[in-house]
Formats: structure tokens, C-alpha cells, sequence
């Protein structure tokens, strides 16, 4: 019998190998299905900020219905020239720069005290979070009330202390400490909080090590524990910052910007020009200014951020 030949195994050529997949182009399935919902919040973010752009050129009629009339820069240029706004965008910053500046402070403080305390410290900050909870308007009527000077607490033991005799929301630097105050105290929990969760992702070893090394308290925290939070502060006043450059509930509820215009900070002209004098025109140009204002302190941060690697 003659030998069998054995099959010859088929060896898979370069004209059998298959075909590298081609990327599709357009959306994928997950952007189909959230494309609806992001053009519907596309159209209600775009369209009022062309609007207001527009108003913001423009002279607003009110008779007979709204009516636009074509101004050129003329609110621009008043924006530029006008010296109540310009006190006003003053006011904001020296606000500004002391509301954040003690948030900051105390927040950072309060959450390095916390972090140390092993005992009570949730029932400690579940007291301390307290304020940041409460509605802002109602954090202006309660500085109100204690601030009065017939049966506000804080009235009567600045009184007996002979620290402040007269009327605290009457006052205007006396009002603009009041309102300053106001606002630490409900959002300095904030800042705590934030920190807190910052020294909380530390890595223990990292402090450990130096405290076997010989560091001391406050050789640690300026070498090792604030270099590790840094990007968290940022966050931190990054957060703040927004929220403080346009605040406008407590002022409104307290004080409404005066006495004497003392407390006017931007907002409360914004909300002036636009609602009780009606110029919705130059009205759209300070809101404008302070979004362009809000722009760049967010870029600012953001940058920080990048530098530090904590942000593409």
C-alpha cells in the first residue's frame, strides 16, 4: 500500500487576516441618547445670554411691550464712567477679599483642630456644619433680629462690653462688618469640610515618617501638610470665590445695600438698576462685567491647578 499523504494544513495568509474595525463616524450611543436633554439645556443656556448680550447694546422700552432700540456702546461706556458702579465693584472686592480671606482662615484652622480630635468629632461637626444648611435668606433675617439694637443678643453684649453703642445695621462700616460676618459664619463650615476631606486622603505614612524624623507640629504642616492639600484650598477658593463675587441674599435682607449705599456691593446695583429703575439695558451690561469678572478668577484657579498637575 502506498503512503498517505498527510493534509496539508492551510496557513492563514496576510489576505486572510481580518480587517481592522473602522471607527464610526458621528455619535455614539450613549451621545444619542443624551443628546435631547443636552441640546434642550444648550437652547436654555444660549439663547438668554445672546439675549442679554443683546440688551446690553441696546435701549429696553417697556410701554407697550419690550421694544430694543438699537444704542450702540453707549451702556458700555457708561459702565466705564459711572462712579456709583465703580464704588460698587469696590465694595465687592474689599467684601470679597475679606469674606474668603476668613473662610479661608478659620475654615483651614477649624478642620486642622477636627483632624487632630478623636473623640465627639462627628457630633463636632454635624453642629459646626449647622449653618452651611440654612437658606441664606434666613441667615440675613436671624443677623437682623440679633443685631437689633432693642432685643438683638449681639446688640446688647457689644453694648454692655462698650465694644458698639449705636445701631449695628445703622452704621455703615459697622453694617458692612455686620453683613461681612453674616457671611463667614454660614459658609466657613463649608470651607471645613473641604479641608477635612483633604486630610482625610493624606498619606499616613508620609506623617508618620516625619514625626519619627523629629519634625514638629508645625514643621509638618508647612512642609508636608499644606504642600499635600494645596490643590484642595484651591478647590476650596475656587468655590468660594463664585459664590462670593455675586452674593446678594443677605445684604438684601439686612441691610438692602445701605446705609448711605455702605453695603452696595455689585449685585444689589445690578439688581437696583435693572429692578427698580427698570434699565434693563445697562443693567445687562454690569451683569456682563461680573460674568466676565467670574471668568477670569475661575481661570485664574484653574491654572493653579494645572500647574500642579491636579487638572488637564
Amino acid at each position: 500500500m502506498g503512503a498517505v499523504a498527510a493534509p496539508k494544513t492551510a496557513t492563514a495568509g496576510p489576505r486572510d487576516a481580518p480587517a481592522p474595525k473602522r471607527r464610526r463616524r458621528g455619535l455614539s450611543f450613549e451621545g444619542r441618547l443624551m443628546a435631547p436633554a443636552l441640546t434642550v439645556l444648550a437652547l436654555l443656556s444660549i439663547f438668554p445670554f445672546l439675549y442679554i448680550v443683546a440688551l446690553s447694546f441696546s435701549r429696553v422700552g417697556l410701554l407697550g411691550g419690550i421694544s430694543l432700540e438699537w444704542a450702540a456702546f453707549d451702556n458700555w461706556t457708561r459702565l466705564f464712567s459711572d462712579g456709583a458702579v465703580g464704588a460698587s465693584w469696590l465694595r465687592s472686592v474689599v467684601y470679597f477679599v475679606a469674606t474668603v480671606g476668613l473662610e479661608m482662615f478659620l475654615g483651614v484652622g477649624i478642620a486642622l483642630l477636627l483632624h487632630e480630635i478623636v473623640r465627639g468629632r462627628n457630633v463636632l461637626l454635624s453642629a459646626l456644619l449647622m449653618p452651611m444648611f440654612m437658606a441664606p435668606v434666613i441667615v440675613g433675617l436671624l443677623g437682623r433680629f440679633l443685631t437689633d439694637s432693642t432685643y438683638g443678643l449681639y446688640a446688647w453684649v457689644l453694648r454692655e462690653t462698650g465694644i458698639y453703642t449705636g445701631e449695628i445695621l445703622g452704621g455703615t462700616t459697622a453694617a458692612f462688618v455686620a453683613v461681612t460676618l453674616m457671611d463667614v459664619w454660614q459658609w466657613t463650615p463649608l470651607i471645613t469640610l473641604i479641608v477635612l476631606a483633604g486630610l482625610a486622603s493624606m498619606p499616613k505614612s508620609v506623617i508618620e515618617a516625619s514625626s519619627i524624623d523629629g519634625a514638629n507640629y508645625w514643621s509638618r504642616l508647612r512642609h508636608i501638610v499644606l504642600p499635600l492639600i494645596s490643590g484642595v484650598l484651591i478647590v476650596a477658593l475656587l468655590i468660594r470665590s463664585m459664590d462670593a463675587i455675586r452674593y446678594f441674599d443677605i445684604i438684601t435682607n439686612t441691610t438692602n445695600g445701605g446705609p448711605a449705599d455702605a453695603t452696595k456691593t455689585i449685585p444689589i446695583r445690578l439688581y437696583e438698576t435693572g429692578f427698580r429703575f427698570f434699565d434693563l439695558g445697562y443693567a445687562a451690561a454690569i451683569g456682563l462685567s461680573m460674568l466676565a469678572v467670574s471668568i477670569i478668577l475661575a481661570n485664574v484657579f484653574m491654572n493653579q491647578l494645572k500647574r500642579r498637575g491636579l487638572a488637564k
